[in-house]
């Protein structure tokens, strides 16, 4: 099962660095990873994403919170959370019917065009990864000639 950890770490060089090794020296993957300054310019917050049993999420968590650098852990899976990812894409529209649909289905999801090329758009996204897959798996008959998308942000609502 898919699991999201946000971790408060003092912002600090070296960091990431000791929670990515954290991770691969147990063998545990990482699914996505977003990191960013807080409100609080010495704290930054970390998102993780890992696909893992309800044990080896108990021992990922135990092991972060033994990190010097590390504030607060938080398993925010089956929590009430804000969860948010954002996706760009450049979508092949060979002619302009091509075009025209991938604008149609664009506008359905209340993406945004950030790019018109000749022959190709690039979609800009942002929503919960339902939203973001389901718009990709929409584009993806067009031709799909590039894809970047950033991690998993999320936090708590209370």
């Amino acid at each position: 099962m898919k699991h999201t950890i946000c971790c408060l770490v003092e912002n600090k060089f070296g960091v990431l660095a000791r929670i990515a090794g954290l991770f691969s020296s147990r063998g545990f993957n990482i699914n996505s990873l977003a990191v960013g300054e807080t409100e609080d310019a010495m704290v930054s917050r970390m998102t993780i994403v890992l696909d893992a049993d309800e044990r080896i999420l108990e021992q990922v968590i135990k092991q972060l919170r033994k990190l010097i650098d590390v504030i607060k852990v938080i398993d925010l899976t089956g929590q009430d959370s804000v969860e948010r990812e954002l996706m760009l894409i450049k979508v092949n529209t060979s002619d302009t019917v091509a075009k025209s649909e991938a604008m149609q289905i664009v506008d359905i999801f209340r993406a945004k065009i950030v790019d018109v090329g000749a022959k190709s758009l690039v979609v800009e996204i942002t929503g919960d990864e339902k939203k973001v897959e389901t718009l990709l798996e929409l584009l993806r008959p067009f031709g799909i000639k590039e894809l970047a998308r950033t991690g998993k942000i999320a936090m708590l609502r209370k």
